[in-house]
């Protein structure tokens, strides 16, 4: 399949799921008629009430910031442990940016609101690094920086995505290659305990313990209410680069991991090496790696440099625009970065072909184009519980971390089980630390001197794996909860990861089977959150979690005495 379909009702023998699928075919209407214009109104109103906190001072912006933080201790302050549930943010749950159904907030539970944590506090130029409150999103963070000439180390693509669940969670870009995760970029988190006490980690403070176990943790350790990020300079474009590859799955994920990965293991030399990376596979035999390097105006407007203003709302969805390199052959163009950076966001990389069938369509971009992308958050609320069940059963949406040597056999691997495309893959590096975080580099990865690692990080790529199975597109049979459970099975057998947004068929043992608890459940106990917040299983956990599950999970791991979890991870 060389371009994402849009995929009619899906003909399946089961009676029960016939209405869904009339429901899903006309899902449009509502995505037109009220989740496009609500999402506008939205985010324009978000856009006024960042350039009413951009017009402060840093000096009064961190001010405010201290008095909100003040607020979440004295809201901490009055809880009753023995009475009120455990502590979760007053978010609703259709607001996050994940597939999970945030069921754990159905139970009883103890909110605190964060919602005013969403200002970027300084730009610290000399330093270089950007400190800001958890709710500032990357649209808003490029918007400050690169006019600046400046940006994050790693600034994940869509807009939505913010500082708070990159780092509890995770977050890769096409410049993960060479800083690692978003999380990797992180120099200092401020922190609010379960008892109160606000801190701010380090990598070689008192609380390195923490800052190394944060990430992952989807917030079960404490209330992150401010973050201090690696910024890097950036020229005003960049150079991208398209090359179109051919060849069974073997020989694509080689042509990949050679776009940007020196054979002779000079990985940390910038001539060799390019600043972003990224490929997309579009069928079992066809892909296009991309290759980027910032550029200034001056060069981008040399005669017969080609630029490309993506930024226009009617301009053709990325992921399309890659795909014609497999047809015009290798070509070179200049994008503004900030245009780049967000390449992905008005498609929803291609997830936007199943809200809105007819969207990449010219004569929608041109007319309605500058409405998108829907707001995420807008799509879940206005979906049934039954739809998204559905989704669940027969759609795929995955960021599988894996060893950069075994993308090939995971490419065969989803080819074979599940047959969707276009698949997105993205380099990045895991760090060996001084301690054991939940994931880690395989244990002497460095031995092997495979192609990409170095002596201190071995390289990964996510690969985003989004889309209807083929199988669903052909009316045919699909379980997708027991593909799930096999593909996380693979993962674990392969020293590979899965992000935690994701649905997640884990049981407790298999999921700590693929993560590492040794420093998360140390931190847990020394800083008391056992009892005060869910832990990270149970909070990404598939299904309902009922009250009595969850206080008993927490009972129980108040009353285990395990010396080893108080001994430094190795």
């Amino acid at each position: 399949m060389s371009d994402a379909k849009a995929p009619a009702a899906a003909v399946h023998p089961r009676r029960k799921i016939q209405l869904v699928d009339f429901l899903l075919s006309f899902r449009w209407i509502i995505v037109i008629f009220f989740v496009l214009p609500f999402s506008f109104l939205y985010y324009f109103s978000i856009y006024l009430g960042d350039l009413k906190s951009e017009k402060k001072s840093y000096k009064q912006r961190q001010m405010e910031h201290d008095e909100n933080v003040k607020e979440v201790v004295k809201r901490l302050e009055q809880r009753n442990a023995e009475k009120d549930g455990l502590v979760c943010t007053a978010r609703p749950p259709w607001v996050v940016v994940g597939m999970r159904n945030v069921d754990y907030k159905r139970a009883r539970h103890f909110e605190v609101d964060l919602s005013k944590f969403r200002n970027i506090l300084d730009i610290d130029t000399e330093r270089m690094v950007a400190k800001v409150e958890p709710l500032v999103n990357m649209g808003q963070m490029s918007r400050v920086a690169i006019p600046m000439n400046l940006s994050l180390a790693v600034l994940a693509e869509l807009d939505d995505l913010t500082v708070g669940g990159l780092i509890n969670g995770f977050g890769v870009e096409g410049s993960s290659h060479i800083f690692g995760l978003f999380s990797d970029t992180v120099v200092a988190l401020e922190v609010v305990l379960a008892d109160g006490k606000v801190v701010r980690a380090t990598k070689d403070n008192e609380y390195s313990d923490l800052f190394y176990a944060i990430p992952w943790s989807q917030g079960t350790l404490g209330l992150l209410v401010s973050a201090e990020i690696k910024l890097i300079p950036v020229d005003q474009y960049v150079k991208l680069t398209y090359k179109p590859v051919r060849g069974n799955l073997q020989e694509l994920a080689q042509a990949y991991a050679d776009s940007f990965a020196p054979k002779d293991g000079d990985q940390d030399n910038p001539s060799k090496v390019p600043e972003m990376v990224e490929g997309m596979i579009y069928g079992p035999t066809e892909g296009v790696m991309m290759t980027g390097m910032y550029a200034s105006r001056n060069e981008a407007k040399r005669r017969g440099n080609v630029i490309n203003n993506y930024g226009w709302w009617f301009k053709p969805w990325f992921y399309q625009h890659a795909q014609t390199a497999l047809k015009r052959g290798e070509f070179v163009e200049y994008i503004p970065t900030r245009d780049y950076y967000h390449r992905h966001t008005r498609s929803l990389y291609w997830e936007g072909k199943l809200i809105l069938p007819f969207g990449d369509q010219f004569w929608f971009r041109f007319l309605l184009g500058w409405l998108m992308p829907p707001k995420i958050a807008l799509l879940k609320a206005t979906q049934s519980e039954a739809i998204r069940n559905y989704y669940h059963d027969h759609h795929v949406i995955q960021d599988l971390l894996v060893p950069l040597y075994k993308v090939g056999d995971c490419l065969e691997w989803v080819h074979r089980e599940m047959e969707v495309y276009p698949i997105w893959l993205c380099p990045h590096r895991i760090y060996k630390l001084p301690v054991r975080p939940m994931i880690y580099p395989e244990p002497g990865f460095e031995k092997h001197k495979r192609q990409g690692d170095t002596e201190y990080a071995q390289m990964y790529t996510d690969i985003g794996v989004y889309y209807v199975p083929g199988a669903v597109l052909r009316g045919e049979p699909f379980d997708g909860s027991e593909k799930c459970r096999q593909l996380e099975l693979w993962l674990i057998e392969n020293h590979g990861f899965q992000a935690q947004y994701a649905v997640t068929e884990l049981t407790e043992k298999n999921f700590w089977r693929m993560f590492d608890n040794s420093l998360y459940e140390q931190c847990r106990r020394k800083y008391k959150a056992i009892g005060t917040f869910m832990s990270v299983y149970y909070k990404s956990k598939k299904g309902r979690k009922t009250e009595k599950e969850v206080q008993e999970a927490e009972q129980e791991k108040a009353e285990q005495e395990t010396p080893e979890a108080d001994e430094p991870a190795n």
